[in-house]
C-alpha cells in the first residue's frame, strides 16, 4: 500500500470536519474521493499534503509512519496536490510558475531561461495545452490556469498526486487529454487521489471510490461494483429524485434580443439570439468558442464593434455594467472566488453590494434595510451561514454561489446571465442551485446559462445555442437534443434540428 490515512480526526472550533476517517491508496491506481461540500474531502487531502495537522490518527507512506508532516516534508516525499482554485502567482510568467519550487541550485546559481521555457513548453504539451510560456499567469483564463497547475504537478515527478476538481473548467478535448496523462501516470506507478463532483467521470477514470459524508468514510467500493445513483444516495444520505428539475413554463415576450453582435477583439461575429421571459437558454460550446466574451458584451464589460442589443423590444446602449443593471440585466460570472464574491467581506455586504444606490435614504446609507435584505436572501436561498456577518470565505462552494446569485437578484433583474452556475459544487448543492434557477424562470425571468456540463445543458434548458469559433453554429430545442448533437455543433458541424 502506497499511502494510508488511518482513523484521522480533525475539528475546527468544536465542529468535526473528520471523524476517524480511513483512506488507502495503492501505487498505480486512481482512487476517487466523493462527497458533498463540507463532507471532509478538502480537510483530508490537506492533512495528506501537510497543509493541516490532524488532531488524531496517523498517516503512513510506504508503511512508514509520517511524523510532523508539513507541505515541505510532503513535497519531499513525493506528495503533490492540485487544488480546485489555482494558486499561481499572477505577476510571474507561466514558465516561472511551473519552475517555482522545482528547480534546484545554489545561492549563486544562474537561471537557464531557455531550458526553463523548453521544460515548461514540454510539460504543457504533455497535457495538451497550447499556452504561451512567456505570458503572465494573471492573464490566463481559468481553464488555462488549471492546465498550468496540472503541468506543474506532473513536472514534480510525484509518487502521490492529489487532484481536486481538475476538470471543473476544462473542455471535452482538454479533459480527454488529462485522462490520457492520468493513464500514463498510472502506468508509471503513481497513486492518484481524484476528487470530483462530476460523477459521470468515475466510470472512465477511477479504479476505486470512497464516499465521505459528515466527516466519515461511509464506504469504499470498486468502481465496477457501484453506480452513479448509489453514490448519490451514499453522499447525501437520501434518494435524490432529480438533479435537473426542468419545468414547463409558458414562454412570454422577448426579453433580450441580440442582432448581429460582432467584436473582432473577442473573436465574435454576427451573433443573433433571442431569449423570452420564462425561458432558460443554454449557451454551449468548447472553451474559447466565445461564450463568456458574449456575456461580457451584454453586461457592458466589453463593447461590440457592431450590432444591436434590444431589451423588452427597445434598442439599448450598454457601455458599462451600470447601464446593464439599469436595463434589468444581471451577470453571475464564472470565476466565483475572484469575481463572483469578495471572500474577505461578510455575507450581508456581499449580497447588497450591487444594490448600494437603492440603500441610500435622504443621502444616508440605510444599514437596517441592508440587514433586512441580506437576511431575506439568506432565508430564501437557505444559505448555510452562522450569520450575515460571517465572512464568505468560511462558506462552502455551493453557499458562496448562492451568495453570488443573491447579490444580483437583489438588483431585481428581468434578465439573468449565469456563467457556469454549478461549477465546482457538490451534487446536493447543484440540485439546490438548479431548483432556484427553475423558480426564477417560473417567475418570468429570462435566463441565459453558459455551461460546459452537457447533462446540465440538456437537463435545464428550453433551447440550446451552440457556439463555435465566435459564431452560433446552431440553436436546438432542449427537449429533443442529445449530447452527440451538441458536440457535433460545438466542433463546427451542422444540426438538422433548429428552434
Amino acid at each position: 500500500m502506497l499511502l494510508r490515512a488511518i482513523d484521522i480526526s480533525k475539528s475546527y472550533d468544536g465542529v468535526h470536519a473528520l471523524k476517524r476517517a480511513t483512506f488507502e491508496l495503492r501505487a498505480g491506481e486512481v482512487h476517487a474521493l466523493v462527497g458533498e461540500n463540507g463532507a471532509g474531502k478538502t480537510t483530508l487531502i490537506k492533512i495528506v499534503s501537510g497543509a493541516v495537522t490532524a488532531d488524531d490518527g496517523r498517516l503512513e507512506l510506504d508503511g512508514a509512519v509520517v511524523v510532523d508532516n508539513s507541505p515541505a516534508r510532503a513535497k519531499a516525499s513525493g506528495v503533490t496536490a492540485i487544488y480546485q482554485e489555482p494558486s499561481l502567482f499572477p505577476e510571474l510568467t507561466v514558465a516561472e510558475n511551473i519552475a517555482l519550487g522545482r528547480e534546484r541550485g545554489g545561492y549563486w546559481s544562474r537561471v537557464n531561461w531557455k531550458k526553463r521555457r523548453e521544460r515548461a513548453s514540454s510539460l504543457l504539451a504533455e497535457v495538451g495545452a497550447k499556452i504561451d510560456v512567456s505570458a503572465e499567469a494573471g492573464e490566463l483564463t481559468m481553464p488555462e490556469q488549471q492546465l498550468v497547475e496540472i503541468a506543474r504537478a506532473i513536472g514534480a515527478n510525484s509518487r502521490v498526486l492529489i487532484m481536486d476538481e481538475p476538470t471543473a473548467s476544462l473542455s471535452k478535448e482538454e479533459t480527454e487529454n488529462l485522462y490520457r496523462v492520468i493513464g500514463k501516470l498510472r502506468e508509471q506507478g503513481v497513486g492518484i487521489i481524484y476528487i470530483t463532483h462530476r460523477l459521470e467521470e468515475l466510470s472512465v477514470i477511477a479504479d476505486r471510490v470512497s464516499v465521505l459524508r459528515d466527516g466519515q468514510v461511509v464506504g469504499t467500493y470498486n468502481m465496477a461494483e457501484t453506480n452513479r445513483q448509489e453514490l448519490i444516495r451514499l453522499m447525501v444520505g437520501r434518494e435524490l429524485s432529480t438533479i435537473f428539475p426542468k419545468r414547463e413554463v409558458e414562454r412570454g415576450e422577448v426579453a433580450l434580443e441580440l442582432r448581429g453582435i460582432t467584436r473582432g477583439a473577442s473573436g465574435l461575429t454576427d451573433i443573433d439570439l433571442t431569449i423570452h421571459r420564462g425561458e432558460i437558454v443554454a449557451l454551449a460550446g468548447l472553451v474559447g468558442a466565445g461564450r463568456t466574451e458574449l456575456a461580457r458584451i451584454i453586461f457592458g464589460l466589453d463593447h461590440a464593434t457592431s450590432g444591436e442589443i434590444r431589451v423588452h423590444g427597445a434598442a439599448v446602449r450598454i457601455h458599462t455594467p451600470a447601464d446593464a443593471i439599469n436595463c434589468g440585466i444581471a451577470y453571475v460570472p464564472e470565476d466565483r472566488r475572484r469575481q463572483g464574491v469578495i471572500l474577505e467581506m461578510p455575507v450581508g455586504a456581499n449580497i447588497t453590494l450591487a444594490s448600494l444606490r437603492k440603500l441610500k435614504r435622504f443621502g444616508w446609507f440605510d444599514f437596517q434595510r441592508e440587514k433586512r435584505i441580506a437576511a431575506e436572501y439568506v432565508q430564501r436561498f437557505a444559505i448555510k451561514t452562522p450569520s450575515i456577518f460571517s465572512q464568505v470565505s468560511t462558506l462552502s462552494g455551493g453557499n458562496q454561489q448562492k451568495v453570488a446569485l443573491s447579490r444580483w437578484l437583489a438588483t431585481k433583474p428581468s434578465i439573468l446571465i449565469l456563467d457556469e452556475p454549478s461549477q465546482g459544487i457538490d451534487v446536493g448543492a447543484k440540485a439546490e442551485i438548479h431548483s432556484l434557477i427553475g423558480d426564477l424562470a417560473s417567475a418570468g425571468m429570462a435566463i441565459l446559462m453558459i455551461s460546459s456540463d452537457l447533462p446540465e445543458v440538456l437537463g435545464m434548458s428550453n433551447r440550446i445555442a451552440v457556439m463555435h469559433a465566435g459564431r452560433i453554429a446552431g440553436i436546438v430545442d432542449g427537449a429533443g437534443a442529445t449530447q452527440q448533437q451538441i458536440i457535433a455543433l460545438a466542433l463546427g458541424g451542422r444540426s438538422q434540428t433548429a428552434a
